[in-house]
Order: C-alpha cells, then structure tokens, then sequence
C-alpha cells in the first residue's frame, strides 16, 4: 500500500478505531452511564467523535508546545486516563493531568521510543505515596517514517486496554501532524509559485518602463511623476511579502498601474477596455493570479503587430462566482503548443505564468476550476478565469 492510501486509510478509520478505544477504556476506568439520547454505546461513540474533532484543529498546527497545550486535555479524555503528556524530541510539551512531576522520569523512559519508533510500557517510580501513578504507556508520533515525538498515558495500574487505546491514539495525532506537513508543503509550494511569477516579471519591461517614464521627464514632468508613483505602487505590489491571497479589486488595481506603463511606452499601439461589475471586487483570489495573464495579452497582442492591439479585460458576476475573462487579437497560439505548456513542456522560460496561475487555482479551488485558454494561430488568445465568491480557508488581505 502507498503512502498516500495508507494515511486515506488511517483517516477514514481512525474516528472508528478511536471509538472502539474509547469505549474499552472507558468500561475500565469508569461504569458507563446511560444517556437520553440514544444507547450508551451510540452517546459514547458521538463523545469521542466530538472531542476528536476538537482535538484535530490545534495539531493540524503541527507538534509544538502550544498545539501539545491545546489538544492535551481533549486527547486524555479520549483516553479516559489519569495523566497524559505529549512531548517532542527533546522534553515535554504539555503535562495534563496528575503526576507532573514525573516528567524527567518520563523523557528518560522514552528515549528508546524517540530512538526506534516503537511503543512501550513502564513502571512510574515515585516516592509520593499520594501519587497515584504506577504505570505508564508511551507511543511514537510519527510523521513519514520520522518521530516527531511521544505520546505518554498515565495510570494507577497496568492495563492491556489502555496500551493498546495508547497506540491507535498515537496513530490518529500522527495523522495529523502529517496533515499539517502537507499544509506547510502546500504553503511552501505556493510561496515558490509566486517567487517563481515574481523572477518573471521582466528586466526588460522594468527597464522599458523606467525608460519610457525618462522620456517624460523634460516634455511632461508631470505625467513622469504619475507614472513614476504608478511604476513604485506596481512593483510594492508584485513583491509584497504578506499573505497568499488578495482581492479582485487589489489584482485589478495592480493590473491597470501596469497598463498604464505599458501604454506609456507603446502609446496607441495598444488599446484596452475593461468592464468590471462592482459587485465581484470584495471577491478574494490567489495572490498575483491575473496579472500574468494580462502580461501573456499585451506580448502576444503586440507581438509583430503594426496596427493597434486591441485588449479586454471584463470581470462580472456569474452567480456563484466571478468571471474574469482577458482577451487579446494577437497573435495566438497553436492549441497543441498551448497543451504541451499547460503541462509544463514549455521549457524552462516558455509560459512559467500559464502554468503557474492554472497551477494554483487547481491547487486552492479544485480542478474545475483551471484555465478555460481558447486559441488558434492569428485567431488572438482568451482566457476565462472562475472564481467563487466563497470559499473556506481563501481570504483576501
């Protein structure tokens, strides 16, 4: 089994075995009373299932000593035990429960888990003869094969039912914490992404739109200023360093600074509408996700021109999302050239923006929502791009 199909395993039956755990552990530490609603076993099964999802979102953070302190309590109770301690690498995180104090003894004891990744059960020494705890269980948290830390559940005596609960807890936590990894790694690749569109955007164009703004200098001073706060309002834009996502207004408002130097430097070469539905611009977006496209528009729309290039830009509302739609009466493209670019054959300097834009809204909304490119060779280029108006986890700032 891959990886991959053994964490989609783990996620589907982990509340279950979890459930299971609970209720052996449960039946040992405590009677079960009877409950309003529903029997006993099926209000059990909904109290773990409810204290698991409150436990899940703090370690979906990852192993720290924050995210240790916030999921402990709910994790013991899982457990139904007297004391319960996450720990990492190096000490413990978070101590819940009676029996504090043991804590040094307890990071001595798991040394052999942190080593080796597998579980254990050893006697608590302690000369408080008010202390409770005589026993303990300690299992490995694991993420890809690497232990990240323990997991340490307490109790007055030895219980086979307790290890074993122990265990298929670890595993749940471990789940987790592979969870959070692949948010950081999605995180990490989106944050390359947007480095990766950054590098694109051209020297040429910087030094072009540095020039044209020059040559406004001794003809029109003020309109080389206009364009000189439009070049630092871009650029502060482009390489801001907060935040994956923004909002279509922001994206727009970037795209006409940028249009505005572009049409400095070929003045009625290029002629662009824009029709924009005020309704759709609060809409939240992936950061930086149009205005490659529009760059796209204005080479190709340019590119061996004579005559002027004519370029639409209309973003509108779609019901349940906005359409951004750019088009140009450029050149175009043959569609097999277009494919082979979508799938990353373009070569190392061949549309990174096409694919990195189609890339990320895959990635943040799903695969219905690529880009929808038709072209033909003379026939000029139009994208569409869907957007819906919401969605979890997708905030502009």
């Amino acid at each position: 089994m891959s990886g991959a199909a053994a964490l989609a395993v783990l996620i589907v039956l982990g509340p279950l075995l979890l459930a299971g755990g609970f209720l052996l552990g449960r039946r040992t530490a405590r009677p079960v009373r009877t409950s309003d609603v529903g029997t006993p076993v099926e209000h059990a099964t909904f109290e773990t299932l409810h204290t698991a999802s409150l436990a899940s979102p703090p370690l979906r953070a990852g192993l720290t000593e924050e995210s240790a302190r916030k999921a402990a309590k709910r994790l013991r109770s899982l457990l139904g035990t007297d004391a319960l301690c996450l720990t990492d690498r190096d000490r413990v995180l978070v101590w819940d429960g009676l029996g504090e104090h043991h804590g040094d003894h307890v990071m001595e004891q798991v040394e052999g888990v942190l080593g080796g990744g597998r579980g254990t059960a050893f006697a608590v020494r302690c000369d408080d003869l008010d202390c409770p705890l005589r026993w303990a269980v300690a299992a490995p948290l694991t993420v890809d094969h690497r232990v990240l830390g323990v997991l340490v559940a307490c109790a007055p005596r030895e219980s086979a039912v307790l290890a074993r609960a122990a265990g298929e807890v670890a595993r749940w936590v471990s789940v987790q914490l592979e969870l959070a990894e692949l948010d950081r790694s999605r995180t990490r690749l989106i944050e390359a992404e947007i480095r990766a569109l950054r590098a694109q955007i051209s020297p040429h164009f910087i030094f072009n739109s540095l020039a044209a703004i020059a040559s406004f200098v001794r003809t029109d001073p003020a309109r080389a200023r206009e364009l000189l706060l439009e070049f630092a309002d871009f650029t502060r834009y482009s390489f801001r360093r907060h935040g994956d996502f923004t909002t279509l207004a922001d994206e727009l408002h970037s795209i006409d600074q940028y249009l505005a130097l572009v049409r400095a430097r070929f003045g009625e070469r290029l002629s662009v509408t824009l029709q924009v539905a005020p309704e759709v611009l609060p809409v939240a977006m992936p950061f930086l996700c149009l205005q490659p496209l529009v760059e796209n528009a204005v080479k190709h729309g340019l590119e061996g021109a004579v005559t002027t290039s004519r370029i639409t830009i209309s973003a509108l509302d779609a019901g349940s999302e906005a359409e951004v739609v750019i088009e140009d009466d450029g050149v175009g493209m043959e569609p097999d050239r277009l494919r082979q670019i979508l799938r990353g054959e373009g070569g190392a300097s061949t549309g990174i923006g096409l694919l990195n834009v189609d890339e990320r809204l895959r990635q943040v909304y799903g695969d219905a929502y690529g880009l929808v490119i038709e072209t033909g060779v003379g026939a000029g280029m139009r994208i569409t791009v869907r957007i819906p108006k919401y969605r979890a986890g997708v905030h502009g700032t």
